[in-house]
């Protein structure tokens, strides 16, 4: 699952790599790649009937392992609470944290200017739907999804060259990182040494392994998983 701004064809070499093993499935949310446009706002329970719709028709009432990037795994992570009959592995790749509106606002004040002010205007903006998929990305505290294998990466470095904040925002997306250990007991969290945030662009050897990981985990309490 594609971050937002992003078609599945982003994910292609990683869906090559991984189909040498095992079913693969990517596909472009609405108003991403070769998608319809949105006709309004969404909200993570319309992604989450779409990526339901999508499960039905390629893994009918198989078990599924998700993996997703950034938005694409903050999606997931929502999803496989409500659905645990269903996902039985999830993989997070520095997965939006679960509290970012709150979390950048306490970080980036109000009075901030120049760079920082419009990193902090930015990110509120595209949370409030003013982005591709017209998703809004609200606030949420992790749920339980089951226990079931979950692997966290989270980026090395992503927030180094932005003044005065960096270090802080380096230490809320970590925190943010962390938090979504809640999501299951069997949950890791790792960094991906010298990866931006596109960790499976950056680091695409971590990324194959943690999702050949978490399936191989998975398939051993019951059926071979689809992704």
């Amino acid at each position: 699952m594609a971050g937002g701004g992003d078609g599945l064809d982003k994910l292609a070499d990683l869906q090559k790599t991984l189909s040498k093993k095992d079913r693969v499935c990517s596909y472009d949310r609405l108003g991403e790649g070769a998608s319809d446009q949105p006709d309004g706002l969404q909200t993570f329970a319309d992604s989450g009937r779409i990526l339901t719709a999508v499960l039905d028709r390629i893994a009918g009432e198989g078990p599924v392992v998700l993996a997703g990037h950034s938005l694409g795994g903050l999606i997931a992570a929502r999803y496989a609470p409500d659905h645990q009959d269903r996902v039985k592995g999830l993989v997070l790749m520095d997965a939006t944290t679960p509290t970012l509106n709150a979390d950048i606002s306490k970080v980036i004040p109000e009075s901030a200017t120049g760079q920082v002010a419009e990193l902090r205007a930015q990110t509120l903006a595209v949370n409030e739907g003013q982005n591709p998929e017209k998703i809004v990305i609200a606030d949420a505290e992790v749920r339980f999804a089951g226990n079931i294998p979950v692997e966290i990466i989270k980026h090395d470095k992503q927030y180094d060259s932005v003044p005065e904040y960096g270090p802080a925002l380096e230490r809320m997306w970590s925190e943010g990182q962390r938090r979504w250990r809640a999501i299951s007991s069997r949950s890791t969290l790792g960094t991906a040494a010298g990866s931006g945030h596109y960790i499976y662009v950056d680091r695409p050897d971590l990324a194959v392994r943690a999702v050949q990981r978490v399936t191989a985990q998975a398939a051993g309490h019951g059926s071979r998983p689809t992704r």
